[in-house]
Parts: structure tokens; sequence; C-alpha cells
């Protein structure tokens, strides 16, 4: 292998690690899950070009959101010792490089809608929904509520795949739409525990920073407790069976378990609940929701 094949590997592992793309898992499966619901209803016909529309806009869309996430937050991270080591305050890619990233991420997410014609929604909505994903890396500057801004960008996924689909909006994408907005919220809350120090000695706003972990905890259980009324309430209006009932059980177990792995005084493990144990539940209630509409076939 040449040199530039080998520079030009590791830079896309850069940006991959920049933008944190095994991340994708946290909203993708939602977005998938909506597009198969409304295929099995006759919402929508099944065409492969929508598939492949919903695949591209969700992938740039959140690269440049977290790409452009990790521009804005550069003076931040490279102050915090636990963010010191990303990317742009490293030295490992340039403030430069990364917001050329972003803006090339953001006019191949607005050319993905093309993807959708003849339906036109998609592509007027594309700019105002990209300028919302944008928007939450400044959120945390002045509201304690940020968590719930990123919660809002994710919830998207699904209300965003049913109208590119259909052309139309309806109660099923809604109700996985406030699953997502509660479980999101949540889990970042959790997650923002580990910084709750630093960014009320900075001036920077979050629920820790402003309750105290302990409060935040609450905080974070009561959020995830909304997300199983609003999955139950999913349950009801897209028809599905007792397999995904089974499932919003298993959910439960899951961020009960999360929640244990966080204490107070312990935040070893704000990583283990963050990233794998919701990943558990993003994917496992796609291959949930699957299984029970085949089954219902």
């Amino acid at each position: 292998m040449s040199t530039a094949e080998t520079t030009s590997g590791t830079t896309i592992q850069k940006y991959l690690g920049l933008i944190r793309f095994s991340h994708t898992i946290f909203a993708l499966p939602f977005a998938l899950l909506t597009a198969i619901i409304a295929w099995h209803g006759d919402q929508a016909e099944f065409r492969w070009q929508d598939l492949i529309g919903i695949l591209l806009c969700m992938v740039f869309a959140r690269s440049a959101a977290m790409a452009f996430n990790r521009y804005a937050d550069q003076k931040i991270d490279a102050k915090n010792p636990r963010t010191a080591s990303r990317h742009i305050p490293s030295g490992q890619l340039s403030s430069r490089g990364v917001l050329t990233f972003t803006i090339l991420t953001s006019v191949c997410f607005v050319l993905s809608t093309l993807m959708f014609f003849p339906n036109k929604l998609p592509l007027y909505l594309s700019v105002p929904v990209l300028l919302f994903l944008l928007g939450y890396s400044y959120a945390k500057r002045f509201s304690m509520f940020a968590h719930y801004w990123l919660a809002a960008a994710l919830m998207l996924s699904p209300i965003a795949t049913w109208i590119a689909i259909t052309g139309s909006l309806s109660l099923p994408p809604i109700a996985l739409a406030a699953v997502i907005f509660f479980w999101v919220g949540g889990f970042d809350i959790i997650y923002a525990c580990q910084d709750a120090e630093y960014d009320r000695d900075v001036g920077l706003h979050s629920i820790p920073s402003k309750l105290g972990i302990a409060g935040a905890l609450r905080f974070a259980a009561a959020s995830h407790l909304l997300c199983l009324v609003s999955l139950i309430l999913f349950w009801q209006v897209a028809g599905l069976g007792t397999i995904f009932l089974v499932g919003v059980v298993i959910v439960a177990g899951l961020l009960i378990y999360e929640h244990l792995l966080v204490k107070p005084d312990d935040l070893s493990r704000a990583g283990v609940a963050f990233f794998q144990i919701n990943a558990l539940i993003s994917i496992g209630l796609l291959l949930i929701g699957i299984a029970d509409l085949w089954l219902a076939l």
C-alpha cells in the first residue's frame, strides 16, 4: 500500500471518528422502522429509491450535524480534560477541514432529498431541518434544556421519513417521535453528568450543572418513564402485536439497568450506559418491530 493510500485511509478514519459514525444507530433504526410500517400498511408503495434516500439523508444529516458540533465546540473541547483529545483540539483534523466537511455533507443531504421525487416536500423542508440540526450546537450556551434540542433533532427521523415516502403525516411517526424525544433526552442527561462541574465552571448550561448530578439522574429517570408511556402509545396506534409488546417490556428492563449503572458518586460506567445499552434499544426495537409485522402477515 502506498503512502498516499495510507494517508487517505487514515484521513477517512479520522472523519468517521470525528462524526462518531457508529452512533448513527441511535436514529437510523427508527427511520427504517417507520418506513417499514408505512410500506406494510399500504400508506406508501415500496420503492428502492426511497430506501436509498432514507439511508443517504440519515447519514449525511447526522454527519453534518456532528461535524458542525465539533467545529462549534472546538474551544470548549480544548479546555475540557475529557474532550481535549477530540480531533480538532488535538490537531488530528483542521478547523477549516471540518467546516468544509460540514458544508459538503450538508449539500449532500439536500441533494439526497431528490431521491423522493415526485414528492417535493423533503426538498422544501431540507434546509429548515438542517438549520435546526446545526442549531443544537449552540443550545447549551443559553439553555439547560439543550439535551432536548438534541432529542428533538433525532425525533425528526420518523416524522421526516413518513413525510418523505407518504407525502403526509400520521399518528405512528408522531408517537415514535415522542419515544425518541424522551429516550434521547434522558440518556443525554446521563451522559452530560460527566461534565457537570466543568459546565458550571465555564458557564455552560445543562440539567446536571443546574440541578446537580443526583437531581439530573432523577430528571433522566422521569424522561425515560415518559419514553415508555410513549412506546406503549406507539404500539397501539401502529397496530403492532404481542411480540412488540414483549419488546416494550425488554426496553423497560434495559432502561432500568441503565439507571442502575450510573450513581451520583460513580459515573465510571456512563459510557456503557450511553452507547451499548441504547444501541441495543434502537436496534432491538427495529428487529422486534420487523418480527411483529412479519408474523402478522
